[in-house]
């Protein structure tokens, strides 16, 4: 399936399975500029992790040394005189993974260089970003005539201080990978050589613990985002619709199995139901 896959993809994207982690590797020539092709690719690489079930993480890296992604690909909007269009993957929009709501599986940047405009906001969709010492982040939107609209204006003020956020869209000036992780955007830094080993690391970390309860993770920090405190706590009987796969944990064998290997001071065995 992976390589009738990488095949379809060829020129965008490239899968590599490490057991249970799915790297999802962009790797359109140059610097991974995000046309509506690279989109679409990377919303089908994303659904074929949903849809494996042997599969419990992803990580999004890049093939590049020049950038992890540079952005929206204006090449394309210029030559179809589209401007820049956010049409790109049916349902994860621009960059294939940024309105992907049925995605419910974690999902890693690793972040080797610099991540600029669409190349950030892909980043931000995910759940957990790495970057390399040397790399950057950057909106210099407002500099082309447009604006981080794929996630960066929507989504950065609620991961970072607001105003660090706010300067970052109006100046377009970039933040280096320490200032980053200073502001808690980052999780961890590595050189680049060690970018990818360190990903695997956490990702296999992630792994471990029960699928039914890593979706329902990512079920309910989406749901609980921007509430107050109040109605997130409201959220913790598992009724609420939005709320289906933390319901199902709350009934599920792995939840009894989790419980009783710590008790029994054993490796759970998970069965993912």
């Amino acid at each position: 399936m992976i390589a009738e896959l990488n095949r379809e993809m060829d020129g965008f994207v490239h899968l590599e399975r490490h057991g249970s982690v799915l790297e999802i590797r962009m790797v359109k020539p140059k610097v991974n500029a995000i046309c509506r092709s690279l989109s679409r690719n990377l919303e089908k690489a994303a659904l074929y992790l949903q849809g494996d079930p042997d599969l419990r993480v992803g990580i999004l890296s890049s093939g590049s040394e020049r950038a992890f992604s540079a952005g929206y690909d204006f090449k394309e909007g210029t030559d179809q005189n589209s401007g820049a269009s956010t049409e790109g993957a049916k349902e994860g929009g621009f960059g294939g993974i940024t309105t992907l709501w049925s995605l419910r599986k974690p999902l890693i940047a690793a972040i080797n260089a610099p991540a600029i405009g669409g190349g950030l906001e892909i980043s931000l969709a995910c759940d957990i970003l790495l970057m390399a010492d040397d790399a950057f982040i950057q909106l210099p939107e407002l500099e082309r005539g447009l604006l981080p609209d794929g996630g960066g204006l929507q989504r950065l003020p609620r991961r970072i201080p607001y105003y660090v956020a706010t300067a970052m869209i109006w100046t377009g000036e970039p933040m280096s990978a320490q200032e980053a992780q200073r502001w808690g955007l980052v999780y961890r830094t590595a050189s680049r050589e060690n970018l990818m080993p360190m990903a695997l690391e956490i990702a296999r970390k992630i792994a471990a613990s029960a699928p039914l309860a890593q979706q329902a993770l990512k079920e309910a920090l989406r749901a609980v985002d921007g509430m107050s405190d109040r109605d997130a706590m409201r959220l913790r009987a598992g009724d609420n619709p939005e709320l289906s796969t933390f319901a199902a944990m709350l009934s599920s064998e792995d939840m009894i199995e989790g419980q009783k290997a710590f008790l029994e001071k054993r490796p759970p065995r998970w069965r993912g139901r």
